[in-house]
């Protein structure tokens, strides 16, 4: 067996349970930042948790690396496995893989390519919304200043910037929250445009298909 179909079986047997260890991970980090009594031996644990599931991501990302052979063209044609890998928090996004892989292990057809591009855009949405509101709340809560006081505050500061409306009346004050912010910003964009696409390619296709079957001369 080749490098190239080592690493397709290895993506294969390892792209649902480290989907669900993504979750393991968004689970724990938002237990140490919404639990605000919990005991420091349950912070300690949950810490714990999300190193030990981010070591799992590393590894699986290190294993890949090798077996590809590609060197450092891997960073480039794996862009999203090396952002997640920096930023463990954006990994459920890649949960459109998995939908995928099911669907496929069910013997079910796969999504036509507005339909997956639409349940991307929403479940992307969703995610991104609260890992930013999780992150951006944990920078803000305790800064002086600040108008995001509670997580209240961030989901619908984070709902805002996502659609991009933008309404000013929260806003984040820290540094890091202003970085964060500027990248769900341009998710933000960059999800409103995929939909926007999508939806007027499937128009044209329905538009299409109506033109095709009229007859003659109508």
């Amino acid at each position: 067996m080749d490098d190239d179909s080592r690493k397709d079986s290895l993506e294969q047997r390892t792209e649902i349970p480290l989907a669900v260890a993504s979750l393991v991970f968004l689970a724990s980090y938002a237990v140490r930042v919404l639990a605000h009594g919990l005991p420091d031996g349950w912070r300690d644990l949950c810490l714990a948790v999300t190193l030990t599931v981010w070591a799992m991501f590393a590894v699986d990302y290190a294993v890949r690396w090798r077996l590809s052979g590609q060197r450092l063209r891997f960073l480039a044609t794996h862009w999203l496995d090396t952002v997640v890998l920096v930023l463990p928090l954006l990994r459920p996004l890649r949960v459109v893989k998995v939908h995928e892989a099911v669907r496929r292990r069910g013997g079910r057809p796969r999504l036509s390519l507005q339909a997956r591009v639409i349940v991307y855009a929403g479940l992307s949405t969703a995610l991104l919304g609260f890992t930013g509101a999780l992150a951006v709340y944990q920078q803000e809560r305790a800064a002086p200043h600040a108008t995001m006081r509670t997580f209240g505050d961030a989901v619908w500061w984070t709902c805002a910037t996502l659609a991009t409306v933008g309404y000013g009346d929260i806003a984040p004050v820290t540094p890091l929250g202003r970085l964060i912010a500027a990248g769900i910003m341009a998710c933000g964009l960059a999800l409103l445009g995929a939909v926007t696409g999508s939806f007027s390619s499937w128009l044209l296709q329905v538009f299409a298909r109506e033109d095709d079957a009229r007859p003659p001369g109508s």
